[in-house]
């Protein structure tokens, strides 16, 4: 199987400023966890790119921050890292803006490295 590659020698020079644009098709799944939320898994060759400029825009614990486009709706937010893969957390407004319910298939625009908080 061939491994998805991000090349990342453009963003060594300037880590405030490093973004990585990915766009991917997931299904809504309801995790049932001690902090029930809903979620839209990002696929396994798609997590295996972020995962190569990870530790550019990382800000602590495996959480990658984004900007998250779906249908109309843009909001921040930053990634769960979770079995190998991360996921994107949808919460209750995005949800009743676009009508979106678990099981639908959404398309995700997502803006890695979009807001790595101040130190």
């Amino acid at each position: 199987m061939h491994k998805p590659h991000v090349d990342v020698s453009r963003y060594q020079d300037d880590k405030k400023h490093t973004s990585v644009s990915l766009e991917f098709r997931g299904d809504i799944f309801f995790w049932r966890g001690p902090a029930p939320f809903y979620f839209v898994p990002v696929p396994e060759t798609t997590s295996d790119m972020i995962k190569e400029v990870s530790n550019l825009i990382t800000y602590g614990w495996g959480m990658i921050p984004v900007q998250v486009q779906l249908g109309h709706s843009i909001w921040r937010t930053s990634l769960f890292p979770r079995a190998n893969r991360y996921l994107v957390p949808l919460k209750s407004n995005i949800r009743k803006a676009e009508k979106l319910s678990e099981g639908d298939t959404v398309t995700i625009n997502l803006v890695l490295g979009a807001v790595k908080p101040q130190s």
